[in-house]
């Protein structure tokens, strides 16, 4: 059993705390939270231990998991690692590049388990075609929210939009040539709504927008091959994948010699998957990956390396967004 301990019970550290609870391998040993009344509901609700400190709860446990705000991310997760604790942290891996480049560096000299909480590499929509999805040439993503004030303590881009990120670069293996990006505040002083237009060495293009100041919620990811066409919709759990029919030349041919009777199944075969009764729940399965990694040394499957790729990205634009935009109030 993996001794382990949770640090912030908000939003997404309760959840994690009743996933441990629940987890065959893990042992929830307690948790902390700055906002003692909040540590205390959360601890009386699934029945375990209330740390006075997080230093306290440090030395009871083997893992962390470091679901406190985005800003406080590094100097949590660098004490941990100093105290020679694995971690699971919640995306983004920190705020600022320069601080996650530094836990990478600290997690392989003490060989230690780094782990980013990008749970929708494990969200079902995902794992069901993620061997189906080879070589995009277009993406396109819409992750747009109602206005919440959680998460506002960084740009819509760390909040939001780096979800999709992390998945673009992790099926679309080339290096980033140029970004062009645009975004403004609506209700907090930083960025609430984004796009971004993402270019690859191969020539693949990604356009990613995110907003969280909309009347409506969506999260859809659309991949474009050659062979293929795939859209994922993350909150209704539905998927559908078209692809090119192996004789679609034949058919193709029919019609330049005339042929006007085709009919679209001809040439492409469409499936659709309805994935929201499909296993475990997404956190499920992140965290179980977790503590698996830790009992059997293995890499994780979204490891610091890819929180610090994706966090750069998001950097570079931020920092696009930014500079447009002081351009504009001058």
């Amino acid at each position: 059993m993996i001794k382990v301990g949770v640090v912030g019970v908000g939003h997404l550290g309760q959840h994690h705390t009743q996933k441990f609870k629940n987890i065959e391998d893990a042992e929830l040993v307690g948790i902390y939270d700055i906002n003692k009344q909040r540590a205390k509901e959360i601890s009386k609700q699934i029945n375990t231990v209330s740390f006075n400190s997080f230093f306290e709860l440090l030395s009871a446990c083997e893992a962390i998991d470091i679901a406190a705000t985005t800003t406080a991310h590094y100097e949590l997760a660098k004490a941990a690692l100093l105290a020679g604790k694995h971690i699971f942290i919640e995306k983004p891996i920190t705020s600022e590049l320069t601080q996650a480049k530094d836990l990478l560096k600290l997690a392989s000299e003490k060989n230690l388990i780094l782990q980013v909480g990008h749970i929708e590499r494990f969200n079902p929509v995902i794992l069901k075609i993620e061997n189906e999805i080879n070589n995009p040439l277009f993406v396109e993503s819409q992750r747009i929210s109602t206005f919440q004030p959680r998460g506002t303590d960084v740009p819509v881009v760390l909040d939001l939009m780096i979800h999709d990120i992390d998945l673009i670069l992790s099926f679309v293996h080339s290096p980033v040539t140029d970004i062009k990006a645009s975004g403004v505040g609506i209700f907090t002083p930083t960025i609430d709504i984004a796009n971004a237009r993402i270019e690859f060495a191969n020539g693949a293009v990604a356009n990613v927008t995110s907003s969280r100041v909309s009347l409506k919620q969506e999260r859809i990811l659309r991949f474009f091959q050659r062979d293929a066409y795939m859209k994922m919709d993350f909150l209704t759990k539905q998927v559908q994948v078209i692809k090119k029919r192996a004789n679609i030349q034949a058919v193709l041919y029919q019609i330049l010699e005339g042929a006007n009777n085709i009919k679209p199944e001809q040439l492409v075969d469409i499936q659709n998957y309805d994935v929201s009764e499909l296993g475990k729940d997404a956190l499920t399965l992140e965290l179980e990956s977790f503590i698996d990694c830790i009992k059997n040394n293995k890499k994780p499957i979204v490891d610091g390396e890819a929180g610090t790729r994706a966090l750069e990205i998001a950097t570079m634009i931020i920092n696009q967004i930014q500079t447009q935009n002081s351009k504009i109030n001058l």
